[in-house]
């Protein structure tokens, strides 16, 4: 830890704390080997997690320019050689961190989109989506905006999990536009543009370097966004289920 930061808020803690958790043996339980070929045991396994768990801490204090296999390496205590048993570049190493992640957000913001939204609560459910949107984002905003930052810069396995995460909430925004699927690339199209704009309008809203910059991130403004967002999200789809 860098010298003279502070332990954060209570929220911040919290934060870290479920970050962390994430890793608490249940990362390394689908790699069963080192990139050595070796079979992980017991030692191995905590090896692999220590990496993560550093490698997440590490993401979500640092500037993305200073997030390295090095640095990582020390944040875990562990020689270079060591680190290279498990993982090959920081690709490997934020997207292993990426994959706990990713399984909870479908479970926390996916599973609202599952079921149809009724147009008599339709304003609610795209509040309570965006909020846990919002959360999610907030939660992990340093690894999330280092993926996109990464895609960004044509990081072709980047870009990948970007496109993997997103598609299925494009499919689900599909369904609550039109049900019975008669309107065809119409959806697809709104959806598509629709999911982007409510990715990126939350991407800003979470961007700790532009709240430093322009001022932006009170909590005032955080609740305006996610408003304004979900007022988008609900308009995009009544519009849809009108011409479906």
């Amino acid at each position: 830890m860098a010298a003279g930061r502070s332990e954060g808020t209570e929220d911040e803690r919290d934060s870290r704390s479920q970050r962390l958790a994430a890793f608490d043996g249940s990362a390394a339980t689908a790699v069963s080997h080192n990139l050595n070929g070796q079979k992980l045991g017991r030692k191995g396994r905590v090896t692999r997690e220590r990496i993560l768990a550093a490698a997440a801490d590490l993401i979500e204090e640092a500037g993305e320019d200073q997030v390295t296999l090095s640095a990582i390496a020390r944040r875990a205590s562990l020689g270079m050689s060591s680190l290279y048993n498990y993982f090959s570049d920081l690709t490997e190493v934020v997207l292993a961190v990426l994959d706990p992640v990713m399984t909870a957000g479908r479970e926390e913001f996916e599973a609202l989109l599952e079921d149809y939204w009724p147009d008599d609560v339709l304003p609610q459910r795209c509040q309570a989506f965006v909020a846990a949107y919002h959360r999610f984002w907030s939660r992990y905003s340093g690894l999330l905006h280092l993926r996109n930052s990464m895609a960004d810069q044509f990081d072709l396995r980047m870009m990948r999990e970007r496109v993997a995460s997103t598609s299925p909430l494009i499919g689900m925004l599909e369904r609550q536009m039109d049900r019975n699927a008669t309107n065809g690339a119409d959806v697809q199209s709104m959806a598509t543009v629709l999911m982007t704009g409510i990715e990126r309008s939350i991407t800003l809203a979470t961007d700790r370097r532009l709240h430093r910059m322009v001022g932006f991130g009170a909590q005032r403004d955080q609740v305006d966004v996610r408003n304004s967002v979900a007022r988008l999200m609900e308009l995009g789809i009544r519009d849809m289920r009108a011409q479906a």
